[in-house]
């Protein structure tokens, strides 16, 4: 909290220009093209974290698919996920949400720009009408970030256990799986105090559809914790032999 408002306080001057700006291009988003939304959500992010003395490190760009139309699967540590990889994109990207999130004031307004999905958790019906919908979404060449733990870790850089369900999206639209491994993304918002914070994004190689074509959503799910998990290792044993 204490960091959110410090990013409040440091852009004082932008906040009622920024929120205008977001509020009316929300309200009425056929307006306004994908690239626009997408836009001023970046600019919004990109202030946000300047100002809330946060610095994102990406690695692995070069990984990205040329061609549009996958699906990033990151492990989930808190709010500050989003922000740090969208910080890092180029391309419009949208996300699968709870459904609690989705009327959350700002959020909500956020979330339309950037063609969010929310999800029913309890809601088996709704959650197979969102799997679909990724899926014709991705076909048609749009990019979107699903966190395949369900929910947030609270144990730090630890994951919790990857659900395959949030794979079918992937499987039905046939499309590349980009695995992204995040590190100390939990520190922006989780910790007390302002001080400086490092938050490390690792855009892993893409899995294509011919090497998990076959599989159960379980394999594929087993396959991103696995890599994602070796990736943290490799990390924090670097950083522990400095």
């Amino acid at each position: 909290m204490r960091r959110i408002l410090w990013m409040v306080l440091m852009n004082w001057w932008y906040v009622p220009l920024g929120l205008y700006r977001l509020f009316r291009i929300s309200s009425h988003p056929e307006r306004y093209s994908v690239e626009e939304r997408f836009a001023i959500v970046k600019e919004i992010d990109n202030r946000a974290i300047r100002g809330g003395r946060v610095t994102i490190e990406g690695h692995g760009m070069e990984n990205l698919p040329k061609e549009d139309g996958y699906i990033f699967y990151p492990n989930h540590q808190g709010m500050f996920d989003v922000l740090a990889i969208i910080q890092l994109l180029q391309t419009p990207t949208s996300v699968v949400l709870k459904k609690e999130l989705a009327d959350i004031p700002f959020l909500k307004q956020v979330f339309t720009c950037l063609d969010a999905i929310p999800l029913d958790r309890s809601d088996v019906r709704q959650g197979m009408q969102v799997i679909l919908q990724v899926a014709e979404e991705v076909k048609k060449g749009r990019n979107f970030i699903i966190f395949p733990e369900g929910t947030r870790s609270k144990m730090g850089n630890r994951l919790l256990d990857f659900k395959g369900g949030s794979f079918k999206s992937a499987q039905k639209a046939k499309c590349p799986v980009v695995p992204v491994a995040l590190i100390d993304s939990y520190k922006a918002f989780d910790t007390k105090s302002i001080a400086r914070q490092t938050v490390q994004v690792h855009f892993l190689e893409p899995i294509p559809y011919e090497e998990y074509q076959g599989m159960k959503t379980t394999q594929l799910a087993a396959i991103v914790k696995e890599r994602i998990e070796k990736k943290i290792s490799e990390v924090e044993e670097g950083k522990a032999s400095c």
